[in-house]
């Protein structure tokens, strides 16, 4: 049988290096079974898993590396891997494989230290750890900066539920985000976003800024708050919450869309999405006229959402036609879907509210965007950290990758 070694190479990375190491293994007709380099901070690890011909002496291949090494100022350790050992690692490749994303605004180690733990516990092995987001400056951290790292984790996970809430625990004792996928075909294969608009798209709820400008604010607020904990039916507090509107001069409607504040990162997140071959909907409970709005200055694809009825120039209190509530905002997810060809598992939904839970659950990537709690305990991921292009780290795409779309 073959042998087989494994060749770890660190020291100052350096043009060449590996050019110079595979063309001494050409030489002593090399198969590579498996081949890993990472750079940090000018720093090199290189590292070969190779099977060696039957004919050749693997003290000499030994060697010549050794020998590259030293006129390179590199460590080298070589060793041998027994075909039993070999089998098992090969067997490994058929276990499920998971992806942690940690988000913060900084990485520290005990974000490292605590994360790893649980990955340890739960008898998962990590296979790569990636740094997504870009290079950070000494001292002081640049407004709204941008933390990430990804682990890729493999292995037989007995208890996803404990799992992940495990995971949950120590983002809220560290204040940090935690996402857990699934490494599957859809991750990087995602083709639909569809965005809840109020306290998503925007910093606000429209239709509580609209309540101000009528005399109405609190009561509003108050009806509002309620809905998107799920307390009360959205469709019954939408209806109530208009009729307070009654009487409100459709100027203002203008004077509230000129005034949203577009949320933390969602034209970045847009502006990517877009060059990337996305299509973006906003599935909304808001209104029609402010979607509309949004879609043009962010450039989506779909609206659907509320018409706030006006007559004679001022709001007369009702809705015209059917109200987008949570189940029609699911059925809107099914149907955009059916019009593009594609599976739910290639759809991504993103909302704050109760009434967004439907269209959360039947996304292949649900995500509770700076969510009620309920919403929060119950979507599969959730974003409270960083801003809303945090969900590009989501699909595994760094920094370096975002800056070129």
């Amino acid at each position: 049988m073959n042998q087989i070694l494994l060749i770890t190479i660190s020291g100052e990375d350096q043009a060449g290096v590996t050019a110079g190491l595979t063309a001494i293994l050409a030489e002593h007709a090399v198969s590579i079974l498996d081949i890993g380099q990472a750079v940090i901070h000018a720093a090199l690890s290189l590292g070969l898993l190779v099977e060696l011909p039957q004919e050749c002496v693997s003290a000499q291949v030994a060697d010549a590396v050794q020998n590259f090494a030293l006129r390179h100022d590199l460590r080298v350790v070589t060793s041998a891997v027994s075909p039993e050992s070999y089998s098992q690692w090969v067997e490994a490749q058929g276990r499920a494989r998971y992806i942690i994303t940690l988000l913060a605004r900084k990485i520290t180690a005990d974000q490292l230290a605590r994360v790893t733990k649980v990955i340890a516990h739960h008898g998962l092995n990590i296979d790569g750890i990636n740094r997504l987001s870009g290079r950070i400056p000494l001292g002081e951290l640049p407004a709204l900066s941008k933390a990430c790292v990804e682990f890729s984790a493999r292995g037989s996970l007995q208890d996803p539920a404990a799992f992940r809430r495990e995971l949950l625990e120590v983002a809220g004792a560290l204040e940090v985000d935690l996402a857990f996928q699934q490494d599957n075909m859809y991750r990087r294969n995602r083709r639909l976003v569809a965005f809840d608009m109020d306290s998503t798209l925007v910093e606000a709820e429209v239709i509580d800024e609209l309540a101000k400008l009528a005399g109405v604010g609190e009561q509003v607020s108050a009806i509002t708050e309620r809905a998107m904990r799920g307390e009360i039916d959205f469709s019954e507090s939408l209806r109530t919450r208009v009729a307070l509107l009654a009487g409100l001069e459709e100027s203002a409607l203008e004077r509230v869309a000129g005034q949203l504040k577009i949320t933390e990162g969602a034209e970045h997140l847009i502006a990517t999405l877009r060059t990337l071959g996305y299509k973006t909907a906003i599935l909304s409970g808001g209104f029609t006229y402010f979607a509309r709005h949004l879609q043009a200055r962010l450039g989506m694809d779909y609206v659907y959402a509320n018409e706030l009825d006006i007559a004679d120039g001022v709001v007369t209190g009702k809705i015209r036609g059917s109200i987008v509530d949570g189940a029609r905002k699911a059925e809107l997810l099914r149907q955009l879907a059916d019009e593009q060809g594609i599976d739910l598992q290639q759809v991504i939904a993103v909302g704050d509210g109760a009434n967004d839970l439907p269209m959360l659950s039947i996304a292949g990537l649900g995500i509770a965007f700076r969510a009620k709690p309920l919403v929060q305990k119950t979507a599969e991921q959730s974003i409270s950290t960083l801003g809303l292009d945090a969900i590009l780290y989501l699909l595994g795409i760094s920094d370096k990758y975002q800056s070129q779309a």
